[in-house]
This record gives C-alpha cells, sequence and structure tokens, in this order.
C-alpha cells in the first residue's frame, strides 16, 4: 500500500502536498520513499531533499510498464511509507495507440504514462489535490467527475488546496458531504510557501540557501493540515525483514567522472546505479568549482542542468574547461546530455544575447531563446556510437530553451515524437567517436546494455592508456 498524489490539472499545488507530506513524515523520523511520475529530474530533487532517500522516477515511456512495477516493488519495500507525487492532471498521459477490443480491433488512444496509468499499473489508491481558490461549490462536481470517470481508479479521498477562510471551508465542505468522499487535508493559502521557478521549471534545491526553513515551514503546516488518522494507513508499505541488496561484483576497475553541482545535475538516480552495479566508481565533482578533472578516470558523464545560468563561472574556470577538451581529444569516453552538449560546445549564448565560451569540443554553439522544446522522443540510431549500434531504438524526453547555431553532419539519431510519426529531425553529436553529446535524456533502466557498452568503451581507451 502506498499513496499517489494526483492533481485535477497542473498548477494546483501536488509538489507542495507532496513535499508538506514527506516533511512532516520525516519530522516524526519516519523511513519514506518517495516517487515521481514522469520524466521530471527538479520535484525529485526537492523529494531527496526531505527524504534523504533518492526519488526514483516512475516513467513507461522511458522503461515499461513492467520496470515500473518492479522499480516501486523494489524500493517501497525498503521503508515504513511510500508516496507517489504524479504529474499534470490525473488523467493527462500522451496520445498511445494499441488495438482496441472492438469490431475490426481499431486503434484507440489511451492515457498512457498519465497518473491514472500508474495509480492501475501499482493498484494505489489517489488523493486528489483541488486548488480552490476559484470556486465553491463547483468542487463536488470536479469531485465527482474524477471519481466517476474511470472506476478502476480508486479516489481514496481530497486535499483542498488555496482555502481562503473558514466561511470558505464552510462552503467546500458543504458541497462536498453528498459525495461522502474524505477530506484528507486543508492548506490554506500560504504566502510565505513559496518555492521559485524559473523558465525550466522550480529551480534547484542547491541554489536555494533558504530550503531548509521552508521545509520546516512546511513540516509545520503538515502536522496540523492533514487528516493522519486516516492517512497514515495508506502510506503505509510493507518493509522487508531482511533487505536484499544484490551483489554485482565489479568486472574491472573502471572510475567514471560524475558532473555534479548546481550547473550539472539532472540525474535519474537508477542510472547510477547501474553504472555502480556494473563495476563502475563514480567520482563526483564540478566544472564550477574544482581546478581539474578528476585523476585517474576512464570516463566522464555530463547529465543535464543549467549550464546557461552559470556560463560565466563556468567561461572563466578555462583550466577545467581546456582539461575537459584534452581528455576527449586523446579519447576519453564521454556522455553529454542536454546541458551537458551545451558544455561541450564552442559556446554558449545566454537570454541577453552574451556569448560565453565554454570546452569546444563540438563545432557549434548553444544559444539561448523563448522556444521550449518538450517531450517524449523516439530516436533511431543512424550509425553505431558510444552508447548504442546504428538502427538500434531508443526512448528519451526533451526538455530545453537553447538550440545549436550549427546541426552535425553525421548526426547520432533521428527523432519523431512518442505519439506519432511526426519527424522531428536528426540530432546528436559522435564526433569524436567517443562522445555522445545529445539534447535527448535517456533513462537505462530497461536498456542495461547503454552502461555495459559505455563501460566497455571507458576500459578500451583506459588499457591503451592514449588519452593520458
Amino acid at each position: 500500500m502506498a499513496l499517489i498524489i494526483a492533481g485535477e490539472r497542473s498548477g494546483v499545488g501536488k509538489t507542495t502536498v507532496t513535499l508538506t507530506l514527506l516533511a512532516s513524515l520525516r519530522r516524526r523520523d519516519r523511513l519514506v520513499q518517495s516517487f515521481k511520475v514522469g520524466p521530471d529530474y527538479i520535484d525529485p530533487m526537492f523529494h531527496r531533499h526531505v527524504t534523504g532517500r533518492p526519488c526514483r522516477n516512475l516513467d513507461p515511456v522511458l522503461t515499461s510498464e513492467a520496470y515500473v512495477q518492479e522499480c516501486f516493488a523494489r524500493h517501497s519495500q525498503l521503508s515504513e511509507y511510500a508516496l507517489v507525487e504524479g504529474v499534470m492532471g490525473l488523467f493527462d498521459g500522451i496520445g498511445h495507440e494499441e488495438w482496441g477490443m472492438g469490431h475490426g480491433q481499431e486503434k484507440q488512444k489511451t492515457d498512457f504514462a498519465s497518473t491514472a496509468h500508474i495509480a492501475r499499473l501499482l493498484d494505489l489508491p489517489v488523493v486528489l489535490v483541488i486548488d480552490c481558490s476559484r470556486l465553491s461549490g463547483s468542487v463536488a462536481a470536479i469531485a465527482h467527475g474524477y471519481r466517476s470517470f474511470d472506476p478502476q481508479i480508486k479516489i481514496a479521498g481530497v486535499v483542498l488546496n488555496r482555502v481562503g477562510s473558514d466561511r470558505h471551508l464552510s462552503l467546500l465542505k458543504d458541497s462536498l458531504e453528498p459525495l461522502q468522499l474524505p477530506i484528507l487535508g486543508v492548506l490554506r493559502r500560504q504566502d510565505n510557501i513559496t518555492i521559485p521557478d524559473r523558465h525550466l521549471g522550480l529551480v534547484p534545491t542547491a541554489e536555494l540557501p533558504e530550503l531548509n526553513a521552508l521545509i520546516d515551514r512546511l513540516a509545520d503546516l503538515g502536522d496540523t493540515c492533514f487528516d493522519w488518522q486516516h492517512l497514515l494507513p495508506l502510506l503505509k508499505s510493507e518493509p522487508l525483514s531482511h533487505p536484499h541488496h544484490p551483489h554485482h561484483p565489479p568486472s574491472s576497475p573502471v572510475r567514471i567522472a560524475i558532473a555534479r553541482d548546481r550547473a550539472f545535475n539532472f540525474y535519474y538516480q537508477d542510472n547510477l546505479d547501474l553504472l555502480q552495479q556494473l563495476g563502475a566508481e563514480l567520482v563526483f565533482w564540478s566544472p564550477l568549482e574544482d581546478v581539474d578533472i578528476p585523476k585517474d578516470v576512464q570516463g566522464m558523464y555530463f547529465g543535464g542542468g543549467f549550464p546557461e545560468v552559470f556560463a560565466q563561472q563556468l567561461a572563466e574556470n578555462t583550466r577545467v574547461r581546456d582539461a575537459v577538451k584534452t581528455a576527449i581529444i586523446k579519447g576519453m569516453p564521454t556522455i553529454a546530455e542536454c546541458g551537458g552538449l551545451m558544455y561541450l560546445c564552442e559556446q554558449i549564448i545566454d537570454f541577453q544575447g552574451k556569448s560565453w565560451p565554454m570546452a569546444g569540443v563540438l563545432p557549434t554553439s548553444a544559444a539561448m531563446g523563448g522556444r521550449l522544446t518538450l517531450g517524449y522522443r523516439r530516436a533511431v540510431a543512424l550509425q553505431d556510437n558510444l552508447l548504442v549500434k546504428a538502427n538500434t531504438t531508443v526512448y528519451g524526453h526533451e526538455f530545453h530553451r537553447s538550440h545549436l547555431t550549427l546541426t552535425p553532419t553525421q548526426p547520432l539519431f533521428e527523432t519523431s515524437r512518442y505519439d506519432c510519426e511526426e519527424n522531428m529531425g536528426c540530432e546528436g553529436w559522435g564526433l569524436p567517436a567517443n562522445v555522445h553529446a545529445s539534447y535527448v535524456h535517456l533513462h537505462w533502466g530497461e536498456s542495461r546494455e547503454i552502461p555495459q557498452q559505455f563501460l566497455q568503451e571507458c576500459l578500451k581507451v583506459a588499457s591503451s592508456g592514449t588519452w593520458i
């Protein structure tokens, strides 16, 4: 058993409600495992900051339905309580064609990858968060509609968010009473509880010096705003008496430099776990703060993040930029996703049009703009590259406001939208051959061959000593 926190639409306060629950549970010294539906990186950072445990992404597009079930079962059983934060509105998924059971076996659209889809996959009850700031009696129609829309979804109750006054709350309760749907929480309008955001969503945890004070205020709120008598049994998971941690003996000593700081921090924890399970030692370092790349490493991994926000500081660290370029030119296998790709470019052009020199590995520049590129991608490899063989299909996600001024002459992938055949063009840099630089974020949970191939290449180069 566990709970899914869902919203009736985006922006109703799912993350605030989730963090409030997590903060209050941790204040009670409860061991709690959190999950996030979808490809999100930033919300899981907040979860981890509160719980002290990595948040796990549940995404059947990037992985599979079976992986979502296995991931949830494995990690929820290692804690006392489990909580899943949904994505968008409860039934907001992506177009996904599958054969229907009607006459003619027609194709039909589903709510694939929605919060409702995950609730059905895991057979978990849902708490519906409703933004009450601009309604009163209509709350019953919303709650009734969501409860009756899909009989397979079990709505355990509602959380009323942004309630304005006692009179407002009274009207909401009177409206909901005929439904006999439990009100599991009431959050008043909180002007002093605000998480700042910017062009790609919330500002990450590493950039918020007042975050602990904010979490304390959320814990205070959580202690009083929820019906804990009803919530705690729903949140309870079944911990294993003797958790089994599979042992994966290292095949050989491989050290991978993982760029992790305020500029680069978008990583799926499962990807990092897989590298370790396959025998790699992860060496975390900062292209912002360190004076050199880590010593005695055989590969580098630059995740996504906000290099455009810290472009000046990255540019001023010329010793690290030069070291990164030198290592790659000499053959260091390197993965660079999104923000990492931007760092390997000749320069980043920020929102004000100012240019900042970067590592200069790729003969192009990353220019920031107002257009948001967002969505799941089906990507077919056009050539053998550092991570996959030619003609291999992978599924990933793009989320960025930058574009490259020059496109690669020999791109890694031909991409299309996941939910239709719309071609999204070719992208990704694989020259030099030891680099995989792409805007497409990949989750390796159902593709262990990707980190395996990466580590094999690291071993080859390390044994040759060509880059040292």
